[in-house]
């Protein structure tokens, strides 16, 4: 944009030849010897507009591309053919490039494309925190049914005796990584739980399900010391039947019949835990984020249908107390989009001994007017550079925020924090005083 805008003019007034197309712009580029484009370049900028150099200059860079969300995709695509966005979003996992069934239908010219519902991923029904001064008033106990929240990854299973695949929470499909899992999908169904690893159904901790994911395949170690299995609690689809209307005590009865005729030994049934009011609840949530370290609680409306997004209302999950550190700012790099200009990634220490090790990385928790703080102190106090990241003064203490720690040999620590983010910044709190090692491992599960 800097360049497209000091960029001189050769002469007072634009050439009047016509600037060629997107396709032909791109070809004239990719014809020409590497040594010719930057003169063939300089050429159109200089009988460009502003506006006109700035596109061509981010074609020719490679940085044209601009994100936008699937949500806002698939609103701007109900708006542009006048329907519902729920009909949108039941065919958008189903369809293909170059979309022209999808568009002939919004132009009015055909029926909807032809999707199967029963052999494709549907968006999933999320959970809002629960706002316990707020929300325990106003709701019913014997309205809702509780389980343990786990803490692995979220995924949908969709197979159909030809088919087995595994989708994460954002439609991506895993079933490369975990093959163990894929192969153990027997029959005709669509359900929702959480992938975890270890055997009997006894959930390892996080970073030991971190070892399987984003790997094309996984090690012959990992399919026999890590092996998958998925903690049901939801079904989607029974067949090609959709259930997703159904009240979820009618979805829930399905999956335990379902369930009782799966003969493999990969999908565990989620548990429904016993309680007579919230208090009792609060209990169980404390016991078990006590004695079992369980992540925390789901809170589910035994009536509410499976609605795609965060609708507000039907789920709740209720984390236990995040753990808290006291850490000391080591490294700083810019963040992207909006904070693209501000340093906001950061990386946090403790201390082993006189000497500092990174223990996790944070880049949320902050108010706007604290980003702005933090990134004057970064410009300030920097000491060394290295491409985009900054070293600085170890004297910044942060109060971090985080789920567990879990050993890992890939940090310099030996630990790794879950959901880290910045709870408070302690401006007034001497390097000294940060945390050390031994705290923190004390914390590992």
């Amino acid at each position: 944009e800097t360049i497209s805008l000091i960029w001189p003019h050769p002469a007072d007034d634009l050439t009047t030849t016509p600037l060629p197309g997107v396709a032909e712009f791109i070809a004239g580029i990719e014809s020409r010897p590497k040594s010719d484009v930057a003169g063939h370049l300089a050429a159109l900028i200089d009988s460009a507009t502003p506006s006109e150099r700035w596109a061509m200059i981010k074609l020719a860079t490679g940085g044209l591309r601009v994100g936008v969300s699937a949500r806002l995709a698939k609103t701007a695509l109900a708006a542009y053919g006048g329907q519902d966005l729920a009909e949108i979003e039941k065919i958008w996992h189903g369809l293909e490039a170059p979309y022209t069934d999808l568009f002939a239908w919004l132009d009015g010219h055909a029926a909807p494309p032809h999707i199967q519902p029963g052999r494709i991923f549907h968006p999933m029904m999320l959970s809002n925190p629960i706002d316990e001064a707020r929300d325990f008033d106003r709701l019913v106990a014997s309205d809702y049914q509780a389980e343990w929240k786990w803490d692995g990854i979220r995924v949908q299973l969709v197979f159909d005796g030809e088919s087995r695949r595994i989708f994460s929470r954002t439609g991506d499909d895993v079933s490369a990584a975990f093959p163990d899992l894929a192969a153990a999908l027997d029959g005709h169904a669509v359900l929702d739980g959480e992938l975890l690893v270890g055997h009997d159904f006894q959930p390892l901790a996080f970073n030991s399900l971190q070892q399987r994911l984003n790997r094309k395949t996984p090690a012959k170690t990992h399919l026999r010391d890590l092996p998958a299995f998925v903690r049901v609690y939801d079904m989607l689809f029974d067949g090609d039947e959709d259930l997703r209307d159904l009240p979820l005590s009618d979805r829930r009865q399905r999956l335990e019949t379902w369930m009782h005729q799966y003969k493999g030994d990969r999908l565990d049934l989620s548990e429904i835990l016993p309680f007579g009011s919230w208090q009792d609840l609060a209990r169980l949530r404390l016991e078990g984020a006590e004695i079992h370290g369980y992540e925390g609680l789901m809170i589910k409306d035994q009536q509410s249908p499976y609605v795609a997004g965060r609708p507000k209302g039907p789920w709740f999950k209720w984390k236990r107390e995040p753990r808290m550190i006291d850490t000391i700012m080591m490294y700083a790099q810019r963040g992207h989009g909006r904070r693209s200009s501000f340093y906001s990634d950061f990386t946090f220490g403790i201390w082993r001994g006189n000497e500092i090790v990174p223990v996790g990385k944070a880049y949320s928790g902050f108010t706007d007017d604290e980003l702005r703080e933090l990134d004057k102190w970064v410009r300030t106090n920097t000491t060394n550079r290295f491409g985009p990241v900054r070293e600085v003064e170890k004297r910044l203490v942060v109060e971090l925020a985080f789920d567990s720690a879990h050993d890992s040999p890939r940090h310099k620590s030996g630990i790794a924090l879950r959901f880290p983010r910045i709870s408070r910044i302690r401006w007034d709190k001497p390097a000294g005083e940060a945390d050390t090692i031994e705290t923190v491992r004390a914390l590992v599960e």
